[in-house]
Order: C-alpha cells, then structure tokens, then sequence
C-alpha cells in the first residue's frame, strides 16, 4: 500500500515538472502565502484542492473540528507564525456540514481524550440548545457546525497575535467559511472580521 503512494508521489512530480519546469525551484525558494487555512482533520476536505491553490500558496493547520482553543500551543504557534513570520492577510476558519466531531461533542457518548478536545462545541451547542434542539436532527448538527465556525473565528479574532496585528496597522481579516461535502461548495457565513471593533460585535447565534 505505501508504494503506491510512493509511485502517486513521483507522478505527482513528474506532471508538475511536465506542466512548469520551475516549479519545485521556486518553491523551494520561500513561502510567501497570503492565506491561514484552519479547518477539520477530516480526509474527505482537501484544503488546497477546494480552494483551487498550489503547494505554496496556503498555510494550513488542521485538527478535530476545525478548533481554534485559546489554551493550545500548536494551533498558537501556527497562528503566530502565520501572523508575524509570514504576514498572511487572511485566515479561514473553515468547518464542514457532516463534521463527525460537532455530532460526537453532543451525541452523549464517552470516548476519553477527544470528549475533553471537543468541550467548547458543547459550549456552544448549551448556548443555542432550546433553538437548536427545535430544529430536525440533520439540520442541528449543520446549524451547530455553523456556530462553531463562527465561534472559531471569534476565538482566533480575540487572539493576542491577531489583535496586536491590527494595532499596529498590519492588514488581516479572519473570516468563516462551511464546506458541503455533498457538493463541494464553501459558504461563506459573512461573519468576516478585521478589527477588535468588529470581533466585539461578533455574535454566535443561530441563523433563523
């Protein structure tokens, strides 16, 4: 099984060097995104692919549920780095509909380590639960895959890196997108934010 990746690998290099002789040499060169990518771990939401972009042209940080946790050093230092180091000036916080951790945060189920990683979407869900809990089974799960982006892009807009970024005048948005896996589409959920004024005004609640 790995030599077959190993053998998609090398046609995978073969055809970027066919198509764009340079490729690889630039870039080897540097890194030099405009984008932050944080999304779900989930195999089925390929970040580069939906977006149309090369190697190069996105940093991305995955994990369960597309998180954005104040208390994580990997996501920090991601978004750091993101911020200072490469100066992106925007970052996607991008969830999807079907999101198997959003169900397993509410599906009362004990499963160890990960109950405790997915604790602020249950936040979220007891924010919204009488709205929610009105609504069919398929439809709340997409509703509060939606509140834990916008939740997400709060969280990453509250940000230290993110706030000292706009105090010093660098330009950054942050913004909130939901993928369907069934179409392959984003939504964007207009809930973009690009200053400490807008974050403030920020709500996460359930669209109606």
């Amino acid at each position: 099984m790995l030599d077959d990746l190993k053998d998609n690998n090398r046609r995978w290099a073969e055809r970027k060097v066919s198509a764009d002789p340079g490729f690889f040499k630039r870039l080897e060169a540097q890194q030099s995104p405009k984008y932050l990518w944080i999304g779900c771990a989930d195999s089925r939401v390929p970040a580069n692919e939906i977006v149309g972009m090369d190697p190069g042209e996105l940093f991305v940080h995955r994990n369960v549920a597309n998180l954005a946790p104040p208390q994580d050093a990997n996501y920090l230092s991601v978004l750091q780095f993101a911020v200072e180091v490469l100066k992106v000036e925007h970052i996607l916080v991008v969830g999807h509909y079907g999101c198997g951790g959003v169900a397993a945060a509410i599906d009362g189920q004990r499963r160890g380590l990960v109950d405790h990683w997915l604790h602020p979407i249950r936040e979220v869900y007891g924010t919204a639960k009488t709205q929610l809990e009105a609504l069919p089974e398929r439809e709340k799960h997409d509703r509060l895959c939606e509140l834990n982006v916008i939740r997400q892009v709060k969280n990453v807009g509250s940000d230290v890196f993110v706030q000292d970024a706009w105090a010093r005048g660098q330009k950054l948005s942050v913004h909130g997108w939901v993928y369907s896996i069934s179409n392959g589409l984003v939504t964007d959920m207009d809930v973009t934010v690009a200053s400490a004024a807008d974050v403030e005004r920020l709500e996460v609640k359930p669209r109606l």
